[in-house]
């Protein structure tokens, strides 16, 4: 591909609209074959791109993970013109190295969600997409070259276990987990199939809160809280560098996922 991005959707919690120059925003109320999003979608300018950012969880908060409606969020940053999507997450650390306030970019998922659509193709046409490399390798090494050149790298290669929630694990889960994956989570699965679904680069940026249940003593959410709100500035920072850099030409095929996928 060769033309530069235009639209850009991002999705996060409170705090990461501020980046938005809130003078010239719009907010757009949208409705799609799968429902309401999660709530409304505030239109807003970072150096050449429109911002399109979505709450996951919903204004104040009030929506649960395993409730988010995430093929109507996906379909509607869509259909107001994103071509890629970032996403802002907090997560738990199943390793020592990666400490509470380490941002992370996992490379790699495995999903024990429970009860989630987790795709649009529910009928007629069949297509089996391939999620081998579920991140975009374009918006990753973007990430990756931003993070280095502004002294805030990222930890890479990471893998993602995703949980159904809304709690969080027993210490025999936490251990479990902690065989094959680095940073555990809520709400990546289906968020990332299905943007890969509908030919849009993904990106998360996770956001490191606390040690999972393996280590000392339980996790409290109190806790993820106050860890999440320090994080918040930094990772502002850090998209005010980032989503500029998007703008450029792609270099992935993630427009063309569904080309071999259909049946």
């Amino acid at each position: 591909m060769s033309d530069r991005r235009t639209t850009i959707g991002l999705i996060g919690g409170s705090g990461i609209t501020e980046f938005l120059d809130s003078t010239n925003a719009r907010v757009h109320k949208v409705s799609t074959p799968w429902g309401a999003p999660s709530g409304p979608i505030t239109e807003g300018r970072v150096g050449d791109l429109t911002v399109l950012f979505l709450p996951r969880h919903g204004v104040g908060h009030t929506i649960p993970p395993h409730r988010v409606n995430y093929r109507a969020n996906i379909d509607a940053l869509r259909d107001l013109g994103a071509e890629a999507i970032v996403t802002v997450s907090s997560v738990g650390s199943l390793q020592q190295k990666l400490a509470p306030g380490t941002f992370v970019l996992p490379s790699q998922f495995v999903d024990f969600t429970k009860q989630r659509p987790t795709t649009f193709f529910d009928g007629g046409r069949v297509y089996h997409v391939s999620t081998a490399d579920p991140f975009c390798p374009d918006l990753t090494g973007r990430a990756i070259a931003m993070g280095k050149a502004v002294g805030r790298p990222f930890a890479e290669n990471a893998t993602y276990v995703c949980v159904e929630g809304p709690r969080f694990s027993t210490r025999a889960e936490s251990n479990f987990f902690r065989g094959f994956a680095d940073i555990i989570g809520m709400t990546l699965v289906p968020e990332v199939t299905l943007a890969r679904e509908r030919g849009l680069c993904y990106l998360c940026l996770a956001m490191v809160t606390d040690y999972d249940v393996w280590a000392d003593r339980p996790v409290e959410a109190r806790e993820v809280v106050e860890v999440m709100h320090r994080n918040v500035a930094s990772m502002r920072g850090l998209l005010e560098h980032l989503i500029p850099r998007l703008a450029e030409p792609p270099t992935c095929r993630c427009a063309h996922a569904l080309d071999d996928a259909g049946l």
